[in-house]
């Protein structure tokens, strides 16, 4: 097995050597500079994924699930993401479209409404799935975890209206245009469901917007957000994560899903997102993030692109996260956990990491060591890493490496282009697919 120490060395080394990402002029966003030359990164030594809080080296199985991983998810919550609760005792489901056809008869189409409480005015959750009509088993399911509400999502005239969250009144509005549709025919026509719900469901994408949310529902009496529970309260990213776990409660009660090959994905702040389900949630089977960054798998030691410091500024996206979060932008050297631990919390299961060369904000090489650091663990779980003999020089755009831990980095920017959809969709077949 590669020793941590080893990966620690590779890391901090290698950063000069990396051409794939040309060096760029600095900038400066919310007020705090921005770097783009590799030269300037500077040396990092990350927190050993093998390693106890007491001292003691990890060996084996046992010892990561019964006490490094725990410790590791502790320190998660505490430190960026915050805690989140469990499943609501008073939560239902309601399949109102229980068999529809779609897609001129190749898809079965269902739509859940998930209440998230015994109030069915309050929060909820819309969920969107289509099954392939031609298989009579339950059958493996990507996950999306959408930007937009269900109906501007796919080209299906019978999906129910949803809604958005408005910034400029305030409130949740009918959704009658998104991002554009996604085609789900490839995806049923290699075997696999799809499912999908707008993440802004469960709770707005805004500061100040928890008493709109599910966080309203375990605010304590008198609590507001101004009054918070405390400096590890859960931020939108956690309720968003929370809201995929909810998802999956629903999938374990669904004949025609196989609940036990879930795929989740999500681009860019839902790539976040999706680590953090993935890593808290292990019936969870796959993770697929997409150009997720700094507060995701970029690694956070590594000043390249956007920091701590940017993520967690006031006039930025400090709601998403805990508000100890912040505290470590001027003390990175000092933060209990970086993203190869996250991604370790995932091992033993594929976990696919989807960059771009272009999307130098999001520092897709601070992605591929993130990765390379993690391998430790999958190696010690009996999985392969990365494994790509060092971490100088990481794989072109176009050349995915798909093992356990994968990495697809494509010529472009932020967010998956049409070309990388065949690849998740050979990930899934691999490693979800007897």
């Amino acid at each position: 097995m590669r020793t941590t120490t080893s990966c620690l060395v590779l890391l901090f080394v290698c950063g000069a050597a990396y051409a794939q990402i040309a060096d760029s002029p600095d900038e400066s966003v919310a007020g705090i500079p921005v770097n783009y030359t590799e030269a300037k990164v500077g040396m990092y030594t990350l927190p050993d994924v093998l390693k106890l809080a007491n001292g003691e080296p990890v060996r084996d199985a046992a010892t990561w699930f019964e006490k490094r991983r725990p410790e590791i998810v502790r320190l998660f919550e505490e430190n960026q993401y915050g805690r989140s609760p469990g499943r609501p005792a008073d939560m239902s489901f309601d399949v109102f479209d229980k068999a529809g056809r779609a897609f001129g008869g190749k898809a079965i189409r269902r739509q859940v409404t998930i209440y998230l409480s015994k109030d069915k005015t309050g929060p909820q959750m819309d969920l969107l799935i289509y099954v392939p009509a031609h298989v009579n088993k339950p059958v493996p399911l990507l996950l999306n975890l959408g930007f937009a509400a269900n109906n501007t999502m796919v080209n299906d005239p019978n999906v129910k209206v949803g809604t958005f969250w408005d910034r400029r009144q305030n409130k949740r509005v009918p959704a009658t245009r998104g991002f554009g549709f996604m085609d789900v025919m490839p995806i049923l026509e290699k075997g696999f469901g799809f499912a999908t719900f707008n993440y802004s469901d469960v709770d707005p994408d805004a500061p100040g917007a928890v008493a709109y949310g599910v966080r309203k529902l375990y605010l304590r009496e008198g609590q507001t957000e101004s009054a918070s529970g405390g400096p590890a309260e859960w931020g939108s990213i956690a309720a968003w994560a929370w809201g995929i776990s909810r998802a999956v409660d629903y999938f374990e009660t669904d004949d025609d899903v196989d609940a036990g090959r879930i795929a989740i994905m999500g681009v860019s702040r839902l790539g976040k997102t999706v680590l953090w389900a993935g890593a808290r949630d292990t019936r969870i089977a796959m993770v697929i993030a997409s150009c997720s960054g700094e507060g995701g798998a970029a690694l956070s030691r590594r000043n390249y692109g956007e920091t701590i410091g940017h993520l967690a500024a006031p006039t930025r996206y400090a709601y998403q996260f805990c508000a100890n979060y912040g505290k470590w932008a001027d003390k990175v050297d000092e933060f209990p956990v970086d993203t190869h631990m996250l991604i370790a919390l995932i091992a033993p299961r594929p976990l696919l990491l989807q960059t771009g060369n272009t999307d130098k904000w999001s520092d897709p090489y601070g992605e591929f060591l993130a990765a390379v650091a993690a391998g430790p663990v999958y190696e010690l779980l009996g999985k392969q890493g990365l494994d790509t003999g060092t971490a100088c020089g990481g794989p072109a755009a176009g050349e995915p490496i798909l093992h356990a831990i994968g990495y697809l980095m494509h010529d472009g920017g932020h967010g998956p282009a049409p070309a990388d959809f065949p690849v998740f969709l050979e990930f899934m077949r691999m490693h979800l697919q007897p």
